[in-house]
């Protein structure tokens, strides 16, 4: 029934479908690709950084680099330097494609759940998925321009997942949605939450096939790690730095009570995602039920919560369950009381349209030239530097400096690490502030002191970093190096001659 319907879709509203996703896609090419600074963000320069010394120098992830994500993605970042050398677009760009399949398959369980439910409107309900999604994932709180983030692949191979379960006809598809949420988790381990809610839906429909779906998530987990492995990264490695370091005193999940607090009421409460509240409560209205889609929200809101950092592209997890309810609720609405479809239509896209001139400003840049003096954040050292800033800085340490060189760059500095195109002696060349990772980092300088150290003179840097990091950089530039100049709001300590 299902499948014969689907097949008997009128061609409008697949052209329709089509024209839509292609629509988000060019806007999404412009949000990712305009939005200011029109440099890397600080996390796509740590990943970049780590891709580029595996592909460029031989130095596996958590060998050449430490930073909490899959190998997966640093082996797109590797090929993007390995391409097209330092660019941030090659990324988006490859993110922009793999959510746009994601849009699609959202567009298809919402056809189908329509389908079931009512017999009708289900080409309505299809492209309220598509325009809602889409348009919320181009938002600000949701991480418009960050593309290229790990949320990206994994919610998408959750969506599929999630498709391929509701559409199974036989077990072998309840294994192929398990493989799939299984790539999913090796992408990024909240996928697990999704994957709950996808395993939920099977066990519903069928114990025989809940089984295999747990067999597919295994055998997806079991294939990533055997690539890893194969890649030449130790399995160990990436479950260490992936998981397990990102708790406890110091990394970076450790944030009070008041800070979560404060970050929850601000992410769900002050943000567009209101606007999908008054969608979920109809949804839960009309169904009466905890179905599919609720369990799936549930499962990723918990998810989100247990995380407790509530980053933005955290969200894009969410954002499916969230748009296919209002779709469906919308959907309801033009059935039962047959309101009209193009209007309500309109009124979404007026709605969940991304309320940011952000882009003007980054095509402005990129026809004008921005004039920033060398002394400019070291004249007022209150004033934290720029991304622009960073960025000539490290083209400035490339330009004086050799290949062979190491390179240094204290606190949060991933971006000049980028942009110098140099090593950095520390494995946790952007700090990670456990005891684990400090000692780390006294053992790396002290075995592989660097030519050159750049420490941030603006006042935000002794709030970021602890005391004894500073400390300890203070007295290894005092005993062993010799200030050179202050740049773009950094001190150059150059190396005393022996």
């Amino acid at each position: 029934m299902f499948l014969s319907s689907e097949n008997n879709k009128g061609p409008f509203y697949k052209t329709t479908a089509f024209r839509l996703i292609v629509l988000l896609a060019f806007l999404q090419l412009i949000i990712a690709l305009f939005t200011n600074t029109l440099t890397f963000t600080h996390e796509e320069s740590m990943w970049h950084y780590i891709g580029r010394n595996w592909f460029r120098h031989g130095l596996t992830p958590y060998q050449g680099g430490i930073d909490n994500k899959s190998p997966f993605l640093y082996a797109i970042y590797g090929l993007s330097d390995w391409l097209f050398g330092i660019n941030y677009w090659f990324p988006r760009i490859i993110g922009i494609i793999v959510q746009s399949i994601g849009i699609y398959y959202i567009y298809k369980i919402a056809y189908r759940y329509a389908w079931e439910k009512t017999n009708q409107h289900a080409e309505h309900a299809g492209l309220f998925a598509i325009s809602i999604y889409g348009l919320s994932l181009l938002w600000r709180t949701t991480g418009g321009k960050l593309v290229s983030f790990t949320e990206t692949y994994a919610t998408a191979l959750v969506i599929i997942s999630f498709y391929k379960c509701l559409s199974a006809t036989n077990n072998k598809h309840y294994f192929i949605s398990g493989i799939l949420a299984g790539l999913g988790i090796g992408c990024r381990f909240s996928a697990v939450f999704g994957t709950m809610a996808v395993f939920i839906m099977v066990l519903r429909k069928n114990w025989k096939g809940a089984l295999l779906s747990g067999a597919g998530v295994m055998t997806g987990c079991l294939l990533m790690a055997g690539l890893i492995e194969l890649s030449g990264i130790h399995v160990r490695d990436f479950l260490f730095y992936g998981f397990a370091d990102n708790f406890g005193q110091g990394s970076t999940t450790d944030f009070s009570w008041e800070y979560k607090l404060d970050q929850f009421f601000n992410n769900f409460f002050n943000s567009e995602l209101i606007l999908f509240y008054p969608f979920i409560i109809g949804y839960i209205l009309i169904t009466k039920k905890l179905d599919h889609l609720l369990v799936w929200l549930l499962c990723t809101f918990i998810g989100i919560n247990v995380l407790g950092l509530y980053a933005r592209p955290h969200f894009k997890e969410l954002l499916p369950a969230f748009s296919l309810t209002a779709a469906l609720c919308l959907s309801h609405l033009t059935a039962q009381y047959k309101l009209s479809f193009k209007g309500l239509m309109i009124i979404v896209w007026i709605c969940f349209f991304p309320k940011t001139l952000e882009p003007f400003w980054g095509l402005r840049k990129t026809f004008k030239s921005v004039i920033i003096p060398p002394k400019a954040f070291c004249d007022n050292p209150t004033t934290i530097t720029d991304e622009e800033a960073e960025r000539r800085l490290g083209k400035w340490i490339k330009t004086v400096t050799i290949n062979t060189d190491l390179v240094y760059v204290a606190g949060y500095g991933a971006r000049v690490q980028l942009y110098s195109e140099r090593v950095s002696p520390a494995l946790y060349f952007n700090i990670t502030q456990n005891n684990y990772s400090k000692a780390q980092i006294y053992k790396d300088l002290e075995n592989k002191p660097p030519a050159l150290i750049a420490i941030p003179v603006f006042s935000s840097y002794k709030a970021w970093v602890d005391q004894d990091v500073r400390d300890y950089i203070d007295k290894l530039v005092t005993d062993q190096y010799v200030f050179e100049n202050c740049l773009y709001g950094y001190g150059i300590y150059r190396r005393k001659s022996k």
